[in-house]
């Protein structure tokens, strides 16, 4: 049996914050705002294994008002969803990422992310898909007010 899953989020850049993406520190002037790390790839990542196992939602498991989350590592949160999946009977088969930005430019930074990802959830790189897009300046991302992500997985039950 498979089971596909979609996720989403998006997070204001501002200063004063770093910016994580994919489990990876990019040097940038902003950072994502966020209650944890504000990592937009790993929640969305989260959101879509959440989903396809019918586990509800990443703010239903690590709400923004809860103190123990304030800060967090994403990778921490990953690892506990991918714990739960698996405890559930099923196994990753693919992730399909795509994170929406106009600055900075990350392609350099998506060969880290992979490896980065593929560790936490104990996976072979070649399943794991990162892209990254602009919006030809349209919208808050190309704006530069904001960093959004979506994730496409596939499970199988073991």
């Amino acid at each position: 049996m498979y089971r596909t899953g979609t996720g989403y989020d998006v997070h204001q850049l501002a200063d004063g914050y770093e910016l994580w993406i994919g489990g990876v520190k990019i040097p940038y002037e902003k950072g994502s705002k966020g209650h944890s790390d504000g990592d937009v790839l790993i929640h969305a990542l989260c959101d879509a294994l959440l989903g396809a196992a019918n586990f509800r939602d990443i703010g239903y498991h690590f709400p923004d008002t809860d103190a123990q989350y304030k800060g967090i590592d994403s990778k921490i949160l990953l690892k506990h969803v991918d714990t739960m999946v698996r405890q559930k009977g099923y196994a990753i088969v693919n992730i399909d990422s795509t994170v929406v930005l106009q600055q900075p430019k990350i392609s350099g930074f998506i060969p880290l992310m992979k490896t980065a990802l593929a560790a936490v959830l104990n996976l072979n790189e070649d399943c794991v898909s990162v892209k990254a897009t602009t919006t030809e300046r349209m919208g808050f991302e190309g704006r530069g007010e904001g960093i959004s992500a979506q994730v496409a997985v596939m499970l199988r039950k073991c």
